[in-house]
């Protein structure tokens, strides 16, 4: 099994590269910019504070832009919850249903290994990829960080990426499913998926009566502007995330291995 985690954890190094380059990259750029901007942040904080339900939408009412804390919450964590996710949806939507679309099943699930064991792999390859994500894109901020005079890693920035990852790792599971019922490659059908989810959360934080079912998104406990103010996460939603993780991957794996696969 361990031979096969490996092949597929090669086999997403490509696009673990590149979505880590782009993400990354585009996170410690925003960061260095800053300094440039600082000058010109206060007047904007205080209209954006100011917005109402926009505001609110984007925690712009709980930290100031005009602090490079309230930036990287409001600006990098934005760009890295999208582009994470997006990348987790991407991976995990197509890693099972490749090897229908690209005519290799026969060929794989003839190997003397368990199909379980395969799926197991697959979605392990899927994890380790996401850590590798998350731990060079947090490299990257340190360093923006580091050129800007702040050494010291805060327990805010180490909880945000943690949540980050598990909030990913949520976003894969439901990814996961969807590769194991479909024949084809759905990567337009995963990466809407967290667009959905990112949306729906924006929205549960301006409109009342979707208040008490924000937990639904993943969005809501991994929140970077609530997790920077020291804002209490949302238990509920972080105990949905690791029942629908286990439950999504078993049901995933379950039903992929009793299907009939096309040549």
């Amino acid at each position: 099994m361990y031979a096969f985690w490996k092949m597929e954890w090669k086999a997403a190094g490509k696009s673990l590269l590149l979505w880590s380059a782009v993400v990354g990259g585009i996170g410690l750029i925003c960061i260095l910019l800053y300094q440039s901007m600082e000058g010109s942040m206060a007047g904007m904080a205080e209209n954006f504070a100011s917005m109402g339900a926009f505001s609110e939408a984007f925690g712009m009412n709980t930290l100031s832009i005009a602090t490079l804390q309230g930036y990287f919450a409001t600006e990098i964590g934005t760009i890295h919850a999208l582009g994470s996710s997006m990348f987790a949806a991407t991976l995990a939507t197509v890693i099972l249903s490749k090897e229908e679309d690209g005519h290799t099943a026969e060929f794989t699930f003839t190997l003397p290994v368990a199909r379980e064991k395969i799926i197991i792999a697959k979605f392990a390859a899927v994890i380790a990829s996401l850590v590798l994500f998350t731990i060079f894109c947090a490299g990257c901020y340190q360093i923006g960080f580091l050129v800007l005079g702040e050494k010291e890693i805060t327990g805010e920035f180490l909880r945000f990426m943690a949540l980050q990852l598990m909030m990913n790792t949520e976003i894969a599971s439901i990814c996961f499913l969807i590769s194991a019922v479909s024949k084809k490659n759905r990567a337009g059908i995963g990466i809407s998926i967290p667009v959905i989810l990112y949306v729906y959360d924006l929205m549960a934080r301006v409109v009342p009566d979707l208040e008490d079912v924000k937990f639904i998104s993943p969005f809501s406990y991994a929140n970077a502007t609530e997790i920077f103010s020291r804002e209490q996460p949302d238990r509920g939603a972080f105990v949905l995330g690791v029942l629908v993780i286990a439950a999504l991957t078993v049901i995933s794996g379950r039903i992929y291995a009793k299907r009939d696969l096309a040549s």
